[in-house]
């Protein structure tokens, strides 16, 4: 059943919820050796069974530990990590610079998944954002040079900047192929992991847990991983 709710003025209250009840069962038996590899699996398998798999929860905190999040869209899955790209002058690019490790959050309601990660961070190289930057649609090239983001902006301030913008670099309507540049204040951030849980919900809420850890005194070059099943 669905969530059923108790409301007053001053308080809603959560009184029941629909059960959860993953068809598979997670086991540090039954993973892959690599989290990255286990991921992967997971994300491919779910591309059609779960709407807007990549969209993920994104958290940063300041050097004093105050903490944001965010829900962002993941572009990547290398080798070394998990990619998402931004404004470098936005609040979350400012947190990762004073304080470069972040936690990601995917949910995937459908099939009753989700998996945790943290890690530390580091920008991508600017050949890999330029590549990404020139794949994305002209609204939205236009759209990362108007926006100062997280800043305060008139109404109507935006829309004007995109017109102004667009005349600035020769863009008509339609044009798909205009040549708009990568602006120097944008581009990728790049998790690397150091802890990646995958989880899959079960019946009286005794979810599947496993948990990967790398070593703290293992280069990241290596992939060796502890696994271990957690209590729920």
């Amino acid at each position: 059943m669905d969530a059923l709710v108790h409301a007053s003025p001053d308080t809603i209250k959560v009184v029941a919820h629909q059960q959860y009840d993953a068809p598979d069962t997670l086991s540090p038996t039954s993973v892959l050796p690599n989290p990255l590899d286990q991921f992967r699996a997971w994300f491919t398998s779910v591309q059609d069974s779960v709407k807007e798999p990549e969209a993920m929860a994104v958290s940063t905190a300041t050097a004093s530990g105050i903490p944001s999040s965010r829900i962002l869209l993941l572009k990547q899955v290398d080798a070394r990590g998990f990619v998402f790209y931004t404004n470098y002058d936005s609040r979350k690019s400012r947190e990762l610079s004073e304080n470069p490790h972040a936690a990601l959050v995917f949910f995937w309601r459908e099939v009753h998944r989700q998996v945790r990660v943290l890690g530390r961070v580091e920008k991508v190289s600017k050949e890999e954002s330029e590549a990404y930057f020139r794949s994305r649609p002209v609204g939205s090239r236009l759209g990362a040079w108007a926006s100062k983001q997280s800043t305060v902006v008139g109404e109507g301030d935006l829309h004007e900047q995109v017109i102004e913008i667009g005349k600035r670099f020769g863009v008509q309507d339609g044009d798909s192929d205009a040549d708009i540049p990568l602006p120097d204040f944008w581009g990728g951030w790049r998790l690397i992991p150091t802890e990646v849980e995958f989880w899959a919900g079960k019946p009286s809420r005794l979810h599947d847990r496993v948990r990967y850890l790398r070593a703290e005194t293992q280069p990241e070059e290596f992939s060796e991983w502890k696994i271990d099943r957690l209590s729920p």
